[in-house]
């Protein structure tokens, strides 16, 4: 953070990695399924991206799409995988979990945690859907989350705003909806030191034979011959947007 502040990048691929260090990110959250909002990646995955970027990467954990709710099997996979991460090199994780009133589940918070120990950990967007995300927020810093990924529980960190204000001298970074048209009035209304985009373009696939009856996910799914990867030139963009803000 020598420039005063730290850009984080998610990407889901290798080469969006590679973009989003050349770009200028200081650190990337790694994740598969961004359509869902980010799952658990592969280890064959983080394994790559470790070997070709020299910034921090936090692997998010989260074994499926859908709400943060977890059954017990489920929290066993994701310990499996914090484990899993930090053999093969992670350099802090994400992860969050409720219950099913709103409110964050601090037992299973506190189990993760434990397994995620000396790695630093970051509460995802799960933090948008909490009942009271004041009391959420000082939930979280007592149990030793070190930031916490927020749209300031609105659709995007523009018109969640007002909260991000809030929360931002703690431990809170905005995301959601960043772009280079308004960087700018979300790090000046939030005074925050940290943001989180994904600065993505499609790219056509390479592929020269096309079947145009054959899909190979749900109808929300993203297309197979368009691929979004980490752009370089938006990376700089937003990095030079922050350079003269900050």
């Amino acid at each position: 953070m020598d420039d005063g502040f730290l850009m984080e990048v998610c990407v889901d691929s290798v080469e969006s990695a590679v973009n989003a260090e050349r770009g200028g990110a200081g650190r990337i959250e790694l994740c598969a399924g961004l359509v869902e909002g980010g799952t658990t990646p592969s280890m064959g995955l983080l394994q790559g991206v470790k070997q070709c970027v020299r910034v921090p990467v936090f692997v998010m954990i989260r074994p499926r799409g859908g709400d943060f709710l977890y059954s017990d099997r489920e929290v066993e996979v994701m310990k499996a995988d914090i484990r899993l991460a930090k053999l093969h090199g992670a350099d802090g994780l994400v992860f969050g979990a409720l219950t099913e009133d709103g409110r964050i589940d601090t037992e299973l918070c506190t189990a993760l945690l434990a397994v995620c120990r000396p790695l630093p950990v970051t509460f995802h967007r799960a933090f948008d859907m909490v009942h009271d995300p004041l009391v959420a927020l000082e939930t979280l810093i007592s149990l030793g989350f070190e930031r916490v990924l927020t749209s300031g529980c609105d659709s995007s960190a523009l018109e969640g705003l007002s909260l991000i204000k809030r929360l931002a001298e703690q431990v809170s970074v905005p995301w959601g909806g960043i772009t280079e048209r308004n960087l700018q009035r979300i790090l000046e209304g939030s005074t925050a030191s940290e943001f989180h985009c994904s600065a993505r373009s499609a790219r056509d696939s390479g592929m020269k034979f096309r079947n145009p009856n054959v899909a190979m996910g749900a109808s929300f799914s993203a297309p197979e011959y368009s691929i979004k990867v980490a752009d370089v030139a938006k990376v700089r963009t937003l990095n030079a947007i922050a350079k003269n803000i900050l």
